[in-house]
């Protein structure tokens, strides 16, 4: 009875469902194994830093990455340029980021958050930089894109405010060269509010963690998918094979017996016709003769 698995069709539905349940079941696994990552992170980043971490110096700390991210890091040297970022939340608050360049000893100069205000972005509101040389020690952060959530980035802000942070928008505001980073000071004065370190892009449960967890029930659901076809169809070939085996399936038995009938009846009919072609043909011509004149 189940000789049908060894047909052509048969071989090749084996074959499709012989190879799509294990790369269902691996891209499950690796969606898996990305999402727990995610969450590894997410703890690690909770987590935070030790209170009595001993800060290092800013280029031993970059690029940065996912473990320099959120690092003390130190730098001195003089502030420079004063910048605000507006439109930054803040314990469910909006206010405005005070930002000010220090220029280190390289030359180069790294943007430094001094703390955050609220309401709308005032330069009248924010207190002016230490002068001379100062050491400054922040968290250290990676630059901040387009894409980064709670940037400005339509543009259109008046002087001296600054939608993104980070060396790519600055570059062309400032004469010097730049760092690839931003650090945040945890410890601010002259009445401002620290701004948290955040956890580092593609890190944590965000939206992305959560795709990650919805593919792996994808992929294992498509799996059991395929497996409960391949029994649907194997199931119904079986029952299709008893029924005929147990003459329950009339229709081919009885399509052969009316064959014959219908032959006789076609052909009596074809010869009925024909007899009455060949009376009609007979009755015209005894006809044409009757009424044709005599030869003189």
């Amino acid at each position: 009875m189940h000789r049908f698995l060894l047909t052509p069709r048969w071989w090749g539905i084996n074959v499709f469902v012989a190879l799509a349940i294990p790369v269902c079941l691996f891209m499950g696994t690796w969606q898996l194994g990305r999402f727990e990552d995610r969450v590894d992170s997410h703890k690690e980043a909770s987590a935070g830093r030790p209170a009595l971490e001993a800060a290092a110096p800013l280029e031993s700390l970059l690029p940065v990455d996912k473990k320099t991210s959120g690092r003390l890091a130190s730098a001195s040297g003089e502030y420079a340029e004063q910048l605000l970022v507006p439109e930054r939340r803040l314990d469910g608050r909006s206010g405005f980021y005070v930002l000010n360049l220090l220029r280190t000893d390289s030359g180069k100069a790294v943007p430094v958050v001094r703390g955050w205000l609220p309401g709308p972005a005032d330069a009248s509101k924010a207190p002016a930089a230490p002068t001379g040389r100062v050491e400054v020690t922040g968290a250290l952060q990676a630059s901040e894109s387009s894409t980064s959530k709670g940037v400005h980035a339509e543009g259109g802000l008046p002087a001296g405010q600054l939608g993104v942070i980070g060396a790519a928008s600055l570059v062309n505001l400032v004469p010097y060269g730049l760092y690839d980073a931003w650090l945040t000071v945890q410890t601010p004065a002259d009445g401002l509010t620290p701004v948290p370190a955040q956890a580092p892009s593609n890190t944590g449960l965000d939206l992305k963690a959560f795709q990650n967890l919805g593919y792996t029930g994808e992929w294992f659901v498509f799996a059991a998918f395929v497996l409960f076809m391949w029994f649907r169809l194997y199931r119904r070939e079986v029952e299709t094979l008893r029924d005929a085996e147990a003459g329950l399936l009339p229709e081919a038995g009885e399509a052969a017996a009316a064959t014959p009938g219908a032959t006789a009846a076609a052909t009596a009919s074809a010869t009925a016709s024909a007899s009455a072609s060949a009376s009609a043909n007979g009755s015209a011509s005894a006809a044409a003769t009757a009424s044709a004149p005599p030869a003189e």
